[in-house]
């Protein structure tokens, strides 16, 4: 009997446009805790929402030992479910408060079953993931995203999972919130399965498994360890390509030097033949013999120069290509110091209740600062962008706008339309740009060929973001205010790198949410802020 809490069995998946994502892919997952590793795109969602029963294969089969609990990527930031709601509890709590009230009907004992304690085990669950106090009867609307991934995670860890699927989990969450994720997990004892990018959780991993098109391989230790491993992969595959590429340069030499040879043996020979005045049947003979040992001389060589071809191709394929952007975007300068919003004394009430602190918040933008807006989960950042790009009008306060164009990539990445194609997206923000020119860009973004004409609503995560990316940064006007929310959501490193690449090219204004320090130090910000108790404060750059 295996001891796999996983099992795939020659798994097979195609989009309905036919495009495909896995082939005969077979692997196991034991328990213990495993990192899902593999670029944008490569389908570690996709894989997880197989497993978890969401997606149907075209082939194969998925075994699941035990209870399975699963957090997708995209949870809903809004909406009128109840806390109660969203952690399946409401039912019995309903129950339990019939029961308590003398109602004794038989239906409210099936409903309640075992879950005598639900309520005690769901705030100790809540108080361990650092939602103490937050009311069952609350509205998920009235969340921040990170108090609604905290609370995806209770509700899984409620179901006393065997197997649980998280996909990226660390999701807009702040540090003390990551903190309580780990040591959740740390104490978790079944199959844990996770895709992140979030580099402390996957160091906090047994192994971790990458994922290719048709195999999934398996690295013993932490991520870390990992890419040591890759490291070292990476230095022999170079080193293969080294030997093969000099391997191919001596066997073409060693072709073209018998070639030359050949070709002076049979002229020297036709000369020989002429000055000795030998018969001409037998001259011929000699001739035809010189020929075909030329012949298979150079059909010799000519394989080996194949051999050596193939060798060069093989060496190759094993390397890892990491593609990069490459931009320029000089559309969006801004001069020095010129306003691009001024705000004073905002409020925004939601309720009875006041987002910010009494008198409301000032904040100015000018031009070209590059702005981290830093603060714990539901502190009112979203709301503080929503008030600068007019999404939102103050109940209080003054503002004050440049003409100048303002973009916003908000959590959701809903800025595109998902039914037209990455490059009728870009043709909507850019109609005035010759179709070859917007190809182009395009592929700046590493959307070439097919890529850019597949909808936005089959691309990951990662590849969604720089689809997005390109609308905005090459649209006309291009932006001289960039708003990003979280912008490293849903990115492997490698994406997380591309999207530092743009950013570092972008040369207008711009702010950003984010938790990921080590993204924030890449991206060249000057200004500090920190939202924390109502109040907007200028910090210095948070300590390496």
């Amino acid at each position: 009997m295996s001891d796999a809490a996983i099992i795939c069995s020659n798994l097979s998946f195609v989009w309905p446009d036919d495009t495909p994502v896995f082939h005969d892919l077979s692997f196991s997952v034991p328990p213990g805790r495993t990192g899902l590793v593999a670029p944008n795109g490569s389908g570690k969602s996709t894989l997880l929402k197989l497993i978890a029963g969401e997606l149907r294969p075209a082939a194969g089969s998925v075994h699941v030992d035990g209870v399975l609990g699963y957090l997708p990527q995209s949870l809903p930031l809004t909406g009128d479910l109840t806390v109660a709601e969203v952690l399946g509890i409401a039912e019995v709590i309903r129950a339990l408060d019939a029961v308590e009230s003398g109602d004794v009907d038989e239906k409210h004992f099936t409903t309640i079953g075992d879950d005598w304690d639900v309520e005690e085990r769901t705030r100790a669950q809540l108080d361990r993931l650092g939602l103490a106090g937050l009311a069952l009867d609350r509205s998920l609307g009235t969340l921040s995203g990170g108090q609604v991934v905290s609370l995806g995670l209770a509700a899984q860890l409620l179901k006393r999972p065997d197997v649980l699927l998280l996909d990226e989990p660390t999701n807009n969450l702040d540090a003390r919130a990551r903190h309580h994720l780990y040591d959740a997990l740390s104490d978790f004892n079944g199959c844990l399965l996770l895709v992140s990018h979030d580099r402390a959780l996957l160091d906090r991993m047994d192994r971790v498994a990458e994922l290719g098109s048709d195999e999934l391989r398996l690295y013993g230790g932490n991520f870390t360890a990992y890419e040591e491993a890759v490291r070292a992969e990476r230095e022999v595959a170079e080193k293969n390509v080294r030997n093969a590429e000099q391997e191919l340069k001596r066997e073409k030499r060693e072709a073209q030097q018998a070639r030359e040879r050949a070709d002076r043996r049979a002229s020297n020979a036709a000369k020989n033949l002429k000055n000795a005045g030998l018969p001409r049947i037998f001259a011929g003979t000699m001739k035809r013999g010189a020929q075909e040992a030329a012949g298979k001389s150079g059909t010799m060589h000519a394989a080996r120069v194949s051999e050596a071809k193939a060798r060069l191709d093989e060496a190759g394929r094993a390397l890892r290509e990491e593609a990069r952007l490459t931009l320029e975007l000089p559309d969006t300068r801004v001069p020095a110091g010129r306003d691009l919003f001024v705000g004073e004394r905002m409020q925004v009430r939601l309720g009875d209740a006041e987002v910010f602190a009494a008198g409301g918040v000032d904040l100015s933008v000018r031009g070209p600062e590059r702005i981290a807006l830093t603060g714990p989960n539901g502190a009112g950042k979203t709301t503080l962008m929503r008030l600068i790009t007019g999404d939102l009008a103050p109940d209080d306060g003054e503002i004050r706008r440049s003409d100048g164009r303002v973009a916003y990539l908000s959590q959701r990445l809903d800025l595109l339309d998902l039914d037209l194609t990455v490059a009728e997206n870009f043709a909507e923000f850019a109609p005035e740009r010759p179709e070859a020119e917007r190809m182009n860009l395009l592929a700046r973004f590493l959307f070439r060929g097919p890529r850019a004409h597949l909808p936005v609503g089959v691309l990951s995560g990662g590849e969604r973001l720089r689809a997005t990316l390109a609308c905005v940064l090459c649209a006309e006007p291009a932006p001289h205010l960039l708003l990003l929310d979280e912008p490293t959501n849903n990115l492997d490193l490698v994406s997380a790198s591309q999207l530092e690449s743009a950013l570092n090219s972008y040369q207008g204004a711009f702010i950003v949410i984010s938790h990921d320090e080590r993204f924030l130090a890449e991206i060249g910000v000057d200004r500090w802020l920190r939202l924390a108790d109502g109040t907007l404060k200028e910090t210095g750059a948070p300590a390496v």
